[in-house]
């Protein structure tokens, strides 16, 4: 017998309710049925689950395959995931197709990020007002970094830019009212602690992160010092690269862009892309 729409929420709150208490295994095995009958929210959790290698063995490929199937049902929290882990694994172009429809329904990492993009020209055409607008959103819903990009945009994109910004943003999210609905809540990973500075290897590769761009060097000099002491980061350097009246933020070496995303994915709410190779 298929389970009602109720019934499959109800169950989906029963595997975050095992999943909360750390029993991932309990947890997949009531999510995997709905997931196969096609409950998004169930899908995008069980993507989780292999990804994090919680209850499941660690396996990016299931991962891509159960948050691809919620992703193309409209899962908000799975287009984000799908995004990031595309990105990370080196599929830029589709990563940020995904990210960019998460960004257009108001998820605030995937504006941060796809917003950023945006800006630099990384990887899509260059919009300045549709950064402002995404970035804009991303901050006023209390994502720090989103903060921080934003004071930056103020000082590089010009006055009606951003007005047209504003007002985009502000038509973006009456938008994104009127479609939202509730679900379920996901679970979370718990983040993992990193090694000590002191303990990381001296680095070596062709590989770098790209942190953003500042139009004040200062402002690269202080984001890097805020993240340098991070594991993904410790014992890599700065490089400031001029572009025009803008400074990149850069830091490496990587051994391979592997690596460089995996980086990039522990810095999380930190807009990162691998570069060079």
């Amino acid at each position: 017998m298929v389970p009602t729409a109720s019934a499959s929420a109800q169950s989906v709150e029963a595997g975050i309710a095992a999943w909360q208490k750390t029993d991932y295994t309990g947890a997949v095995e009531i999510w995997r049925p709905l997931a196969e009958g096609g409950n998004a929210d169930a899908q995008f959790n069980i993507g989780q689950a292999y990804r994090l290698g919680r209850g499941v063995p660690i396996n990016l490929a299931a991962a891509q395959t159960w948050l691809g199937r919620a992703a193309n049902k409209g899962h908000v929290d799975a287009q984000t995931t799908l995004g990031l882990l595309l990105f990370d694994s080196g599929n830029q172009a589709s990563g940020l197709r995904w990210l960019g429809r998460a960004a257009e329904k108001g998820d605030a990492r995937a504006m941060l990020i796809y917003g950023t993009a945006l800006y630099n020209g990384d990887g899509v055409k260059a919009d300045p007002v549709l950064a402002y607008a995404y970035v804009s959103r991303a901050a006023a819903q209390g994502l720090a970094p989103a903060k921080a990009t934003l004071a930056d945009f103020n000082r590089l994109i010009p006055l009606a830019q951003r007005k047209a910004g504003v007002r985009l943003a502000m038509a973006k999210a009456s938008a994104a009212k009127k479609t939202s609905a509730p679900k379920a809540t996901a679970p979370k990973a718990k983040p993992a602690s990193t090694p000590s500075a002191a303990a990381a290897p001296v680095a070596k590769g062709a590989w770098r992160v790209q942190l953003g761009a500042f139009s004040q060097r200062a402002s690269a000099e202080a984001l890097y010092r805020k993240l340098s002491a991070s594991g993904a980061l410790a014992g890599r350097r700065a490089f400031y690269i001029p572009v025009g009246a803008m400074t990149r933020l850069q830091v490496g070496p990587f051994e391979s862009r592997a690596v460089a995303a995996k980086a990039c994915a522990s810095l999380r709410g930190q807009a990162c892309f691998p570069v060079g190779g």
